[in-house]
């Protein structure tokens, strides 16, 4: 009996803690996917800064002399 809950111990305490396998053990995630979503994310910020600076620093300033008043 004694064996018995030693074995079930373990066996919790290794569900608990061991990482879950996949079935080929070689899962590592969308490494390439995540390089073009923040690479495109990147790109996207950039032709908006290009296309809209003038009226975001008029923006900004507008709002940090209303903060000012």
């Amino acid at each position: 009996m004694k064996k018995l809950l030693t074995d079930t111990y373990i066996k919790a305490l290794l569900a608990v803690f061991a990482p879950l396998d996949t079935k080929d053990g070689t899962e590592r995630g969308d490494v390439p996917g995540w390089v073009m979503v923040t690479m495109m994310t990147a790109i996207l910020v950039a032709a908006i800064l290009v296309v809209a600076q003038d009226a975001l620093i008029s923006m900004f300033n507008n709002a940090m002399a209303m903060m000012n008043r």
